[in-house]
């Protein structure tokens, strides 16, 4: 596994090749096989001013599940902490934007979705082993 230092380079190089593009590069589709790259954008919980970042998602129907994993640092995502602060997002996909309401999933539907990243490319338990906390799995709902 590479080091952290690597990953987060790794994604401000992806968020940089996104704006110089203006969009047209940096977001791919989720598919069967593949997680895909969507640009969540969030109010920031003490600023109140727009915070976006890049995160990979699933799709589950209708919604879209992502997991609020810091690459594998301890501490929650700003994002993950801003939408526990007020669940309204917007999200742009390959396809266009949506409004979202974020929530976490817990129980069965927690259970299902996590086995459901672990068969799309990462071995996410590895990456979740690494932190002592419990990774929250994140359904964005349409609104």
């Amino acid at each position: 596994m590479p080091p952290r230092w690597f990953i987060r380079t790794a994604w401000v190089v992806h968020r940089g090749i996104y704006r110089a593009t203006r969009g047209r590069k940096g977001l791919w589709p989720a598919t069967a096989a593949r997680w895909g790259a969507m640009r969540l954008t969030t109010t920031g919980r003490r600023s109140g001013l727009e915070r976006s970042v890049i995160v990979a998602y699933l799709e589950d129907g209708p919604n879209l599940v992502t997991l609020a994993m810091n690459g594998w640092a301890e501490p929650d995502p700003a994002w993950w902490l801003n939408l526990r602060a007020d669940p309204d997002a917007a999200v742009v996909l390959p396809t266009g934007r949506r409004e979202v309401r974020a929530r976490a999933a817990s129980g069965a539907e927690r259970t299902r979705l996590w086995a459901a990243w672990q068969t799309h490319g990462d071995d996410v338990e590895a990456l979740a082993a690494r932190r002592h906390r419990e990774t929250a799995v994140v359904v964005l709902e349409p609104r």
